[in-house]
């Protein structure tokens, strides 16, 4: 059984400087992929490589088992993209415009009608099909741009920064939306916003400086920085100075009035030592667990330990 994608040591150098280097992975399942990296890191030269736009210095990749290189057209035809702008012509109407897609995409003329139904109908846009693109809202834009990248049913379909620019009603519709065309397709979701990688994805592939420096489940994302801080709720909270005189504390910030998140020095029995106290000198303690910390700071560390 063939991989969704496979890329082998991928490179590609712009000028005299590499804007990626040796980079290698392999999907084999549907679900959403995130692609996660700073402004610059060498994610958009990745998906202009994967989707045939621009071709590598070195390397290959492979779509559904096929050398993008030596057969682009057939590589390409399980292939979906959805750039940061959605490609729309915004003085054709829905219907017209995924028409006009599909023709692209080479689908047979008696299947054209069916598949543009199809499209408009999982991305919620069939009662908006005689409206012109230019008199819908970005979130629906957003729409009418995923449905073209899905209407010929491709294995893998790549997305960069598909959130952008959405309101708050708009994100809602649109992580709900992606992560059902996840459910029989692989999405790659490109994105520098790690929590909106963290609503969406399964696994995680981060990149930095040009090359891949993690690779794992979302979880096990999560997992790579070890937490020190833990998260302390109280019905008879201390002082913070108080709290700092538990051994091992270094730090104390009160998120609420009875809701502290206490720094540690990494001593594995610190929560032993908080609980201790707190049944000493009354504090009252209901909840405490140790903090994950904000994925920011994940994205920072894990930068610094991979790349020094």
């Amino acid at each position: 059984m063939n991989s969704i994608l496979k890329i082998e040591q991928l490179s590609h150098k712009y000028s005299s400087s590499w804007a990626i280097r040796d980079i290698n992975l392999e999907i084999n399942q549907t679900g959403v992929i995130g692609l996660l990296g700073s402004n610059g890191a060498g994610k958009s030269t990745t998906m202009n490589i994967l989707c045939g736009v621009l071709n590598q210095t070195e390397g290959t990749v492979y779509i559904n088992g096929l050398d993008t290189r030596l057969a682009p057209e057939e590589a390409k035809k399980n292939i979906g993209f959805l750039p940061q702008n959605p490609p729309v012509y915004v003085d054709l109407t829905v219907n017209e415009y995924l028409t006009y897609c599909a023709e692209l995409r080479l689908i047979e003329d008696g299947k054209v009608k069916a598949a543009v139904a199809e499209a408009m109908d999982r991305c919620g846009i069939a009662h908006f099909k005689t409206r012109l693109i230019r008199n819908l809202s970005g979130g629906y834009r957003q729409r009418v741009g995923i449905a073209q990248a899905i209407i010929h049913k491709p294995k893998l379909v790549v997305m960069d920064e598909p959130t952008n620019g959405l309101d708050p009603n708009q994100l809602i519709e649109a992580r709900k939306l992606i992560k059902e065309i996840a459910t029989d397709h692989t999405v790659l979701l490109s994105s520098h916003i790690l929590s909106e990688i963290h609503l969406l994805c399964r696994e995680v592939i981060m990149i930095e400086s040009g090359r891949i420096i993690f690779s794992d489940s979302m979880d096990a994302f999560n997992n790579y920085v070890q937490p020190n801080s833990v998260l302390v709720k109280m019905e008879n909270p201390p002082s913070a100075e108080a709290l700092q005189q538990v051994k091992g504390v270094t730090k104390v910030e009160f998120l609420s009035d009875r809701q502290a998140r206490v720094y540690y020095d990494g001593s594995e029995d610190i929560t032993e030592r908080i609980i201790a106290a707190g049944v000493q000198h009354e504090w009252r303690i209901r909840e405490i667990n140790f903090d994950k910390g904000l994925l920011d700071d994940i994205f920072k560390k894990l930068s610094t330990q991979t790349l020094h």
